[in-house]
């Protein structure tokens, strides 16, 4: 881990071709140099996790955080407040690693509910262990649920999470529906060769259920490092993968910042032109594709992380982080401070993937040093 610059408040400069040259202010929410507000906050409670997938950590796991390295429950809630108060978050994600493995998990988002009565308090999971928990985490005040599920194959799901795991997951995605944490949405990450077969079993499924599906680029933060732009399965053969069973009708719906490229789903022989004047029935459900790699939205992004320990990461593949944890600590440290740190941190963010356009393959890109379930997704 390189060693961390410190989020002070100072002025800077626009970006060289950046439409913004105010600088940092809190009273302007996230803003960058680009003119991007970041209303959309995900926090990593915990960076531990009780799967291996291949595409985010190594088999044998990461060095965890300890229990006093973790930003406590007050921590979260006076940094969801600074951020809803002070500077315009409008959507929270509680993330990990796995933030099921947190103890005090429902704890945490009674008290955030309790300080945002409206605030949409979503949460992503393996769900293993959910049964045990949906139901106090929907009276606690969590909205709804993404649940990251690869494959409904039993061996496929073991090769790509290294656990034989997978009933104990559609238990808890049955729980989660049952408790109203909906609408529930299912996160998946096609692997050349071992699960992109299965695409369109796995969307089968999830309509069957009412759930809405999302096919998830892989991208370069695996823990074993072996990525490479040429075994990810893009998002057009995703596509194409999925129309040898269904038709997929792009939605005519404004993404506002959303990652995600909704399609209603039909079966297969639809007419476009029926679904086009409205001779159709209704869809059979939506599915969604996260283009991280191929198709990047990052002019529009509109997201701020903060790692379970506290550090502003102001783009998923940036190298430079914010250490926000040393001001929370520091005797006398006000809310306001706090937030001219954090403005500050997001007004550095780079223009795409960590550096100046996007592109994993540029000589400017450089890979983080930190995988998917250290960051927080």
């Amino acid at each position: 881990m390189p060693s961390l610059p410190s989020a002070q408040p100072a002025a800077r400069s626009s970006v060289p071709g950046g439409p913004d040259t105010h600088g940092a202010d809190p009273a302007r929410g996230l803003m960058d140099s680009f003119g991007r507000r970041a209303t959309d906050l995900r926090i990593s409670l915990i960076d531990k996790c009780n799967l291996r997938c291949t595409y985010c950590m190594p088999a044998e796991g990461l060095p965890w955080l300890s229990k006093d390295q973790l930003l406590s429950a007050e921590e979260i809630r006076r940094l969801v407040h600074i951020g809803v108060n002070t500077l315009g978050v409008r959507e929270l994600r509680l993330t990990g690693g796995e933030p099921l493995v947190r103890a005090d998990l429902v704890e945490i988002i009674a008290a955030l509910r309790a300080d945002h009565p409206d605030l949409p308090i979503a949460m992503t999971t393996n769900a293993i262990g959910l049964e045990r928990k949906a139901a106090a985490l929907a009276e606690a005040g969590l909205t709804r649920v993404n649940i990251s599920l690869d494959s409904v194959h039993r061996e496929t799901f073991a090769q790509l999470t290294r656990r034989d795991s997978l009933e104990k997951v559609l238990i808890g995605v049955e729980a989660a529906a049952a408790a109203g944490l909906t609408p529930l949405k299912i996160n998946a990450v096609l692997m050349r060769g071992i699960n992109d077969v299965h695409a369109a079993d796995l969307l089968d499924w999830s309509l069957e259920r009412g759930f809405e599906l999302r096919f998830i680029e892989q991208m370069p933060l695996d823990g074993d490092q072996q990525w490479n732009s040429a075994g990810t399965v893009s998002a057009a053969e995703t596509r194409a993968l999925l129309s040898e069973r269904f038709v997929l009708s792009p939605t005519q719906e404004n993404r506002d910042g959303a990652p995600a490229e909704r399609f209603d789903v039909y079966p297969l022989g639809t007419s476009p032109d029926s679904i086009r004047i409205g001779e159709q029935g209704p869809p059979l459900g939506r599915v969604g594709v996260i283009a991280s790699v191929t198709e990047p939205f990052c002019a529009d992004c509109r997201r701020t992380r903060l790692t379970a320990e506290g550090r502003v990461m102001s783009c998923l593949f940036s190298n430079e982080e914010f250490d926000l944890m040393h001001l929370l600590r520091a005797p006398g440290t006000t809310d306001d401070e706090i937030a001219q740190a954090w403005a500050e941190a997001m007004w550095l963010k780079p223009a795409a993937h960590g550096t100046d356009r996007p592109g994993f393959d540029l000589a400017s890109f450089h890979r983080p040093d930190r995988s998917m379930s250290a960051i927080g997704g």
